[in-house]
This record gives structure tokens, C-alpha cells and sequence, in this order.
């Protein structure tokens, strides 16, 4: 049997190191990427192949994928779009530049580098892409806004992709993971301080009493029913492996919780219950 393919983005911790180290082990021949080189040089010394890819990099995207092709002998079995960051905030405060930043990361370059795999996997007559959305893809929460509409605004691609893709052999597939433990809340730091000008927000004291105590002092605090990155890779290896994937994936309580406020209560009363926490 041929090995199967994957190429991975957001490799450097969290969901996609597990997904690599977990799909490397069961036999996939695993390509596990990074922004940044030195991310990957670790990786590599793990035995993994590990092209440098960032979504904000057009030139990237094509460079990785051809290594990959060239590894393969031209074929993919299946791309997982995992690399996304937070710009956390009050969406009053979050300039037009920053939303720009962050879609180029957490959608442009996922609507890249989907559009390049795309014609492999028609050629070859089958191929999984699966993305990596959240519960922010579907509910909203206070001080994510910049978050949750790239999230909102790649669940519509998607859905729209699976219905285009049912003719082609190509399954297109969302995870939706709650709370997983990863470097999120560290890596949102930089962006929030290049971006948000809190101290001159009419909401300072909200940040003082909230945002920047979970951002700088509550940062190895886990969210209640956090889960660790493996639950996702449960997921993520059913929506490979099975002969008929699901369109979409829960992972955590508060996925399920909340999918299921969401079909059944009225939008004041779902905003009640996300304001209660």
C-alpha cells in the first residue's frame, strides 16, 4: 500500500505538533510546517520533514508545496490548515490595519494554499482538506472579535468548498476544537501589544480587570474543560482514515454545549448564556 500523504500548517506546538507526531507514528508520510525556520529545524531533528510555510507569504505557500511534491512524486493525500494566531481586544478598538493582519494569516493564506492543493488532488482523483475552525467559528465571545470573524468568515468557505468539491473525489472537512491547551494566550501577546492601544480605551478598565490579567498573569490557567492537543488529533485521524468523513467535527463539552444552544435558542437568549460564561 502507497503511504499516505499530509501536509500540516501551525507545527511548532500546540494541535499541529501533536497532529505530526501522532500521524508520523501511525505510518503517514508526514509534512509538518512552520513559520519560522527554526521551528522546523527542531522538527527535523525529530525525523520529520518539515517545510517552512507562512500563511502570510505567498511565495512560501508555493515553495513548501512543491517540496512536498517533489517528495512525493507529485501527489497529496491530504492537507490540514491548522496555523492561526489571536488579536485580542474590544473589536471598537481593533484598527482596520489589524484585522488585515490577521486574515492574511488565518484566511488568505489558507485560501492559498487550499487552491494550490486543489488541482493535485482533482489530477489524482481523491484528496481530504480539512481546516482547522473552532467553537469561535460559530459563537461569538466578548474580546475576540478579530478571532472569531476569520473563524465565522472561514466556515463559510468551507461549507461552500464541500458542496463544490462533492464531484471531484475531494472531501472538504471542519474541526472545531473548544478550549485545547496550547501557547495561544502567549503568542497573542505581540499582537495585542502592536495593535491595541488599550490604555487610551475607553474599556482600560476592562482590560486592567480582565483582558491583561488572562493575557499576562493567568496564562498557564486552563479554561475550564480544556482538553489537550491529542483530542484533536482523535478527531483529525477519523476525518482521514474513514471511509466516509463527517463534514464537520466537535471537540470538547463546549463545542457539543454550544452547538446545540445555537440551533435551539433565540440570539438574546444565546447572548445570555455567553455573557453568564
Amino acid at each position: 500500500m502507497t503511504q499516505r500523504s499530509i501536509l500540516i500548517t501551525g507545527c511548532s506546538s500546540g494541535i499541529g505538533a501533536d497532529a505530526a507526531r501522532t500521524l508520523h507514528a501511525r505510518g503517514w508520510q508526514v509534512f509538518a510546517s512552520c513559520r519560522a525556520e527554526y521551528d522546523c529545524e527542531k522538527l527535523r531533528a525529530e525525523g520529520l520533514q518539515s517545510p517552512r510555510l507562512d500563511y502570510e507569504d505567498p511565495v512560501s505557500i508555493r515553495t513548501a508545496l512543491d517540496e512536498v511534491l517533489d517528495a512525493t512524486g507529485g501527489t497529496l493525500d491530504a492537507v490540514f490548515n491548522n496555523g492561526a494566531y489571536a488579536i485580542p481586544g474590544a473589536v471598537e478598538d481593533v484598527p482596520r490595519d489589524a484585522l488585515r493582519a490577521i486574515y492574511e494569516t488565518n484566511l488568505f493564506g489558507v485560501h492559498d494554499l487550499t487552491r494550490e492543493v486543489i488541482p493535485v488532488m482533482r489530477a489524482q482523483g481523491h484528496g481530504r482538506i480539512i481546516n482547522c475552525s473552532s467553537i469561535l467559528g460559530f459563537i461569538p465571545m466578548k474580546w475576540r472579535g478579530a478571532y472569531v470573524s476569520t473563524k465565522y468568515a472561514m466556515e463559510g468557505l468551507t461549507d461552500v468548498l464541500r458542496l463544490e468539491m462533492a464531484d471531484t473525489g475531494i472531501d472538504v472537512i471542519l474541526i472545531e476544537p473548544g478550549p485545547i491547551t496550547s501557547r495561544i494566550r502567549e503568542n497573542s501577546r505581540r499582537p495585542f501589544e502592536t495593535w491595541i492601544d488599550w490604555k487610551e480605551s475607553a474599556r482600560k478598565d476592562q482590560y486592567e480587570s480582565g483582558l491583561l490579567k488572562r493575557l499576562y498573569h493567568d496564562k498557564d490557567k486552563p479554561d475550564a474543560f480544556e482538553l489537550p492537543p491529542s483530542a484533536v488529533t482523535r478527531k483529525l485521524v477519523h476525518a482521514l482514515e474513514a471511509p466516509r468523513p463527517r463534514p464537520r467535527y466537535y471537540v470538547t463539552t463546549p463545542t457539543y454545549l454550544m452547538g446545540m444552544a445555537r440551533r435551539l435558542l433565540p440570539t438574546r437568549g444565546l447572548d445570555w448564556l455567553i455573557a453568564r460564561g
